[in-house]
């Protein structure tokens, strides 16, 4: 996922250390300060280690890796708005895995659960997944968007 960090950005994109500012302001949002309180009193606290900008080989921006943290893809994100989203979607993902016991990230229903977007993001966040082909993508949504896109928590509506 990740290449060389001392590889040149792409022009548009930011450099590591500018990311790592980025990073450090989203933690300051209301929205990361809520889901990093809600992930505390669901008994899996995170520090601020739990995130790293990298510079990324696919065109993503960024992910959630399990019992490691979050990492953020400096050369894929050109402003602070973007940031703020990548850190608060791949923060629902460590939510979503905290409070879930039996969450397989291999299943493609379980990753399509865990997805918070819209159909088509969730579709396209899914089939990153080198288990999950596009027919099994597709299916696996099906079978669980009524059940998990009701599903806010810890927000008390969709965010």
């Amino acid at each position: 996922m990740a290449n060389n960090p001392s590889q040149n950005p792409r022009p548009g994109s930011r450099t590591v250390k500018e990311c790592n500012d980025r990073i450090r302001r989203s933690l300051q949002t209301p929205m990361v300060k809520l889901l990093r309180e809600h992930l505390e009193k669901a008994g899996c606290g995170i520090g601020d280690n739990f995130f790293k900008a990298v510079d990324c080989d696919m065109k993503i921006g960024g992910g959630y890796v399990p019992g490691k943290g979050i990492i953020v893809c400096a050369n894929h994100l050109r402003s602070q708005g973007l940031v703020d989203e990548v850190v608060m979607h791949e923060l629902i993902h460590a939510y979503d895995e905290c409070r879930a016991a039996n969450l397989n990230w291999s299943n493609c229903a379980h990753q399509a659960c865990s997805e918070e977007c819209v159909r088509r993001r969730a579709m396209m966040s899914v089939m990153c997944n080198p288990r999950c082909s596009e027919v099994m993508a597709k299916g696996a949504i099906e079978a669980v968007w009524d059940l998990c896109y009701n599903d806010t928590k810890p927000f008390d509506r969709a965010p």
